[in-house]
């Protein structure tokens, strides 16, 4: 009995450090709302904070033991074999690490590098980096580069790719995405924008772009990793643990984008508009995905939510006539409840993330 209540106080204790960490950035961001020079200084160390954050952690995630394996499976192979594997930049990363003699985790720092790295290239296209960067934190960083390192890399690189997009530079947006794909092959999906980059994106510009990537499509989903996707997440018929949560939050950003705000974000924000719509689009569409599995949208739906960070945190500077503080305020205080709701009742936060470690330290939550 007493070790059973000395446990709960203790996984009580690190759930209420998660929920404290994202309370605490909400806040600090509304405390200094109208400071946007001081946000823009700030950010930078805040950026620095979550990567350690995030990086040197310990047994902390649900893949930690998955990729573990991985990285001992290497320790008995060369780099010919690792070219040689699906993702194979993943595994000559860690070949990479073996040769020079650095443990596992250094294997997590690598990949948050990479994804920080990413993040970063569009965090400073921002208005409100910091609010970008925060936005971000209670998804995706928790479940990204503390979890799923490998499309954590693939992810930080798509940023690159999609700042490319806005750039229009076509020939760079196909090569990091190529680039992301060695590291998980899900990004590949991706390549299929590539007509869109350059030019407006005009009704009979998109039809005949979809209809251009039908044989895309249908060659990608012959190669061997859309079949090993197809047996692992539809035919085995496993389930991603609060995807409808996350692709129907998705799902509805991406409608209102489409609805509301791409008028104003026209006139506000021309650039990228493309990018952001045609990523809103794809978000609406992940939800039809969801009857036939929940992994593939989740998947795919991670790609865009530093897309949905970007709309949600330049909400402050579009055309709103009236309530835009509530507008505003409405996407910090949805992700503070979503993240309330899931750090308190999910089985699965409380087996992968309780108690939070740290092997720089040596601290624990």
């Amino acid at each position: 009995m007493i070790s059973r209540f000395f446990n709960t106080k203790i996984t009580g204790c690190a759930l209420i450090f998660y929920a404290s960490i994202f309370i605490f950035l909400v806040s600090f961001r509304f405390f200094l709302h109208n400071q946007e020079k001081l946000r823009k200084q700030l950010y930078p160390g805040f950026l620095f904070l979550v990567f350690i954050f995030s990086a040197f952690r310990f047994e902390v995630g649900c893949d930690w033991s998955g990729y573990l394996n991985q990285f001992r499976v290497q320790g008995f192979s060369t780099i010919s074999e690792a070219l040689e594997r699906g993702e194979p930049l993943w595994w000559a990363m860690i070949e990479g690490l073996h040769s020079l003699g650095l443990s596992y985790p250094w294997l997590n720092v690598a990949s948050a590098l990479i994804f920080f790295s990413g993040i970063h290239v569009l965090a400073r296209r921002q208005p409100d980096p910091l609010g970008f960067l925060i936005l971000l934190f209670p998804i995706l960083i928790i479940n990204i580069p503390m979890s799923g390192i490998r499309q954590g890399a693939a992810i930080g690189i798509m940023c690159i790719a999609f700042a490319s997009f806005i750039d229009k530079k076509l020939l760079l947006f196909v090569a990091w995405t190529l680039l992301a794909s060695t590291f998980h092959s899900s990004a590949i999906v991706f390549i299929l924008l590539a007509p869109l980059v350059a030019g407006e994106l005009t009704k009979t510009k998109l039809t005949l772009a979809i209809i251009l990537a039908i044989p895309g499509v249908l060659l990608i989903l012959s190669g061997n990793a859309a079949q090993e996707a197809i047996n692992r997440y539809i035919d085995a018929g496993y389930d991603a643990a609060g995807a409808a949560f996350r692709v129907g939050i998705l799902s509805i950003t991406g409608g209102v984008y489409l609805l509301v705000l791409r008028k104003g974000w026209d006139d506000a924000f021309k650039k990228d508009s493309n990018l952001v719509a045609l990523c809103s689009m794809i978000m609406v569409l992940l939800i039809v995905i969801m009857p036939f599995s929940t992994i593939i949208p989740d998947r795919l739906g991670y790609y865009l939510i530093p897309i949905q960070a970007i709309i949600f945190s330049r909400i402050p500077y579009l055309p709103i006539k009236s309530s835009k503080k509530l507008y505003s305020s409405m996407p910090y205080l949805l992700l503070v409840l979503v993240f309330l709701v899931w750090t308190y009742f999910s089985r699965h936060f409380e087996i992968c993330y309780v108690p939070y470690s740290t092997w720089l330290f040596g601290l624990q939550g």
